[in-house]
C-alpha cells in the first residue's frame, strides 16, 4: 500500500514537474531581453516621433498618417517583414486644427484656454462679438432666441465643475489593491435585458439626443459666430470631444470651442452679472475627404517552425489620439512599447516558432473601429459568430492602452486556464513590480475586439499615474507625461510574453466560444 502510494505520489510529481517545465521560461533568453529592453532601449525615441514629430493623431488626420507612415518605415528598418498600412474599411472625414486663438477683449484682455471641438468648422477669419448666455433645455425654449443670435458668441448657463480636492493626481497600485485583484473571482455573466425602446431610460436618452441635434441645427441656422462650451477638467486642463460627426455626409455645424472651466465660468459670471463681455477669435480647421478609408499599421516576424509558423501571436495598441495634445499616454505609450517589443526581439536575433504580428490600430477612439474592422476581415463576425480559418490560428492577442504606467500584471478576461501560464511568464519580473494575474477584465480597448470572436485577448494591468485624472483625451497629454523607466519595463515584459507564447508547445487556452452578439440600437 505504501509502495503504491509512493509510486502514485512520484507519478503525480512527475506529471506536475512536466507541466511546470512546459511553462518554465528560458533564463538565458529572458536575460537577453532584459539587457536589450532595459539598457539599450529606443522606446523614448520612438515615442518622440509618434508625438512631438507627428503631432496630434485624430482619426483620419494628417498627423495620424505621419505617425503611421513613420511606424511602417521604422519596422522595415528593424527588419520586420510585411510592414504596411492595411485598410480595415471606410471611416470618414479627416480633420485638423490649423489655427486656434481666442481671447476676452472687454472688460479687459485675457487669452482663454480653449480647444476647437473635433470635426467643427473654423470662424472664417478673425471675428469679434458680444458674448450672449443661452438658457434652454428643450427645442421649445430655443424659440425665444430666434433672430437674436446672429454674429453672437454663445455661452450656455452651465454649473461649475466639482470643487477642488487638493489630492495628488499621480498614483500607483498599492500591494493591497493588487492583492485584491489577484483574489478576485469570476463574476456571474450578466444576462442582457430584453430591449425595450419605450423604457424610461431609452425615452430620456432619445429625448436628450434629439435636443442636442436640434440645438446644433438651430445655432447653425441662426448664424452664431462661435459657441463656447465648458470642458471637463480643472487647473487649465481641457478634456476634448467631438462637436460633429466625421461622416462624409454629416451636416454642417457652428464653430465651437471647448473652454477651460476656469475661463468658462469667469465669462459666465460676468455676463450673468450684467457686465458686457466681448471676445475675439480666429479659428481655422480643415477637413480632408480625399481618402475616407481607415488604416492599421501591421508587420511580422515570420515563424520558422514547419508545423507552427502558420499560427500567430499578436500584439498591439491604438495609434490614433485626440487633438488637444499629442496623445502621449493615450496611446503613443502603448504603440511605442509594442514597437519596442518588436525591436527587442529583432535585436536579440530571435527566430520564433510561431509568427509574431504587430498591429497599431486607428479610430479606436470612435469605437475600436480599427481592431474591429481587422477582426471582421481576418477572424470573423461577432454579430453572427461566423468564423474564418484564421481565427483558429491566432494563439493570443496582447494589448497596451492604459497610459504610461508600468505593467503590474495582466487581466485574464475570464480565461482562467491562462492564469498559471501567465504566472510563470511574470515570474522573472518580480523585481520590476509585475506579479499580478487577475481573472477580471478592463474594458474599453482593443483586446475586446478579439475576445468577441473567441480569441484569447488580454490587456496588461498598469499603474494609473495621472491617466484618468489629467492626461486621458486632454491638452495635457504630451511627451512630458511619459515615464521612461515604466515604458522600458513594459516593453521588456511584453517582449518576454511574446517570446514565450510563440515558443509554447500549445496555443494559449481558450474560453468557451461567445454567443452571437447582434448590435442593439435605440
Amino acid at each position: 500500500m505504501k509502495l503504491k502510494l509512493l509510486f502514485s505520489c512520484l507519478l503525480s510529481a512527475g506529471i506536475s514537474a512536466q507541466l511546470f517545465a512546459q511553462e518554465t521560461v528560458d533564463p538565458a533568453i529572458v536575460q537577453k531581453i532584459r539587457e536589450e529592453g532595459l539598457n539599450h532601449s529606443k522606446v523614448m525615441e520612438t515615442a518622440f516621433y509618434l508625438t512631438d514629430v507627428s503631432g496630434p493623431r485624430l482619426a483620419g488626420s494628417p498627423g495620424l498618417k505621419r505617425a503611421q507612415n513613420w511606424a511602417v518605415e521604422q519596422l522595415k528598418t528593424w527588419g520586420v517583414a510585411n510592414a504596411k498600412l492595411e485598410s480595415w474599411g471606410k471611416f470618414g472625414k479627416g480633420w485638423e486644427v490649423q489655427k486656434n486663438y481666442a481671447a476676452i477683449t472687454v472688460p479687459y484682455y485675457h487669452a482663454i484656454i480653449a480647444i476647437p471641438k473635433a470635426w467643427t468648422p473654423g470662424t472664417g477669419g478673425l471675428i469679434k462679438g458680444d458674448v450672449m448666455v443661452v438658457k434652454a433645455d428643450s427645442a421649445a425654449e430655443l424659440e425665444k432666441y430666434k433672430g437674436k443670435l446672429a454674429g453672437k458668441i454663445v455661452i450656455f448657463d452651465t454649473k461649475p465643475l466639482t470643487e477642488r480636492t487638493f489630492k495628488s493626481d499621480a498614483a500607483r497600485y498599492t500591494d493591497d489593491e493588487l492583492d485584491k485583484m489577484e483574489k478576485a473571482t469570476m463574476a456571474p455573466a450578466r444576462q442582457r435585458n430584453a430591449f425595450d425602446p419605450n423604457s424610461p431610460q431609452f425615452v430620456a436618452m432619445r429625448k436628450q439626443r434629439a435636443f442636442r441635434a436640434s440645438l446644433g441645427t438651430f445655432l447653425q441656422a441662426e448664424k452664431v459666430a462661435l459657441v463656447l462650451s465648458q470642458a471637463r477638467g480643472t487647473d487649465g486642463t481641457v478634456f476634448t470631444t467631438n462637436g460633429a460627426s466625421y461622416a462624409d455626409t454629416a451636416k454642417a455645424v457652428a464653430p465651437e470651442l471647448e473652454t477651460s472651466s476656469e475661463d468658462f465660468q469667469r465669462i459666465l459670471r460676468l455676463v450673468n452679472a450684467g457686465k458686457p463681455v466681448q471676445l475675439e477669435a480666429d479659428i481655422k480647421t480643415q477637413f480632408f475627404t480625399d481618402d475616407l478609408q481607415g488604416y492599421d499599421v501591421v508587420g511580422e516576424i515570420p515563424g520558422t517552425d514547419k508545423k507552427l509558423k502558420d499560427q500567430v501571436v499578436m500584439i498591439g495598441g491604438h495609434l490614433d489620439s485626440w487633438h488637444a495634445g499629442t496623445g502621449a499616454t493615450d496611446n503613443a505609450a502603448g504603440s511605442a512599447v509594442m514597437l519596442e517589443a518588436m525591436r527587442i526581439l529583432k535585436a536579440i536575433g530571435f527566430k520564433p516558432k510561431r509568427t509574431i504580428r504587430i498591429a497599431l490600430w486607428s479610430s479606436e477612439e470612435q469605437g475600436l473601429f480599427g481592431s474591429r474592422g481587422y477582426v471582421l476581415n481576418h477572424f470573423g463576425d461577432p454579430k453572427t459568430m461566423e468564423l474564418k480559418p484564421e481565427q483558429a490560428k491566432l494563439s493570443a492577442y496582447y494589448n497596451l492602452d492604459n497610459g504610461t504606467g508600468k505593467i503590474r500584471g495582466i487581466y485574464l478576461q475570464g480565461d482562467s486556464a491562462a492564469g498559471p501560464i501567465f504566472k510563470s511568464y511574470l515570474e522573472p519580473f518580480k523585481d520590476l513590480g509585475a506579479t499580478t494575474v487577475t481573472i477580471s477584465n478592463t474594458g474599453g480597448t482593443d483586446h475586446q475586439s478579439f475576445d468577441a470572436v473567441g480569441i484569447p485577448g488580454f490587456q496588461f494591468i498598469q499603474d494609473a499615474i495621472d491617466y484618468g485624472s489629467r492626461t486621458h483625451h486632454s491638452n495635457q497629454d504630451t511627451f512630458d507625461r511619459l515615464v521612461e523607466d515604466d515604458l522600458k519595463q513594459a516593453a521588456t515584459i511584453i517582449a518576454s510574453f511574446v517570446y514565450n507564447t510563440s515558443q509554447r508547445a500549445e496555443m494559449i487556452p481558450r474560453k468557451e466560444l461567445p454567443k452571437p452578439q447582434p448590435a442593439r440600437g435605440f
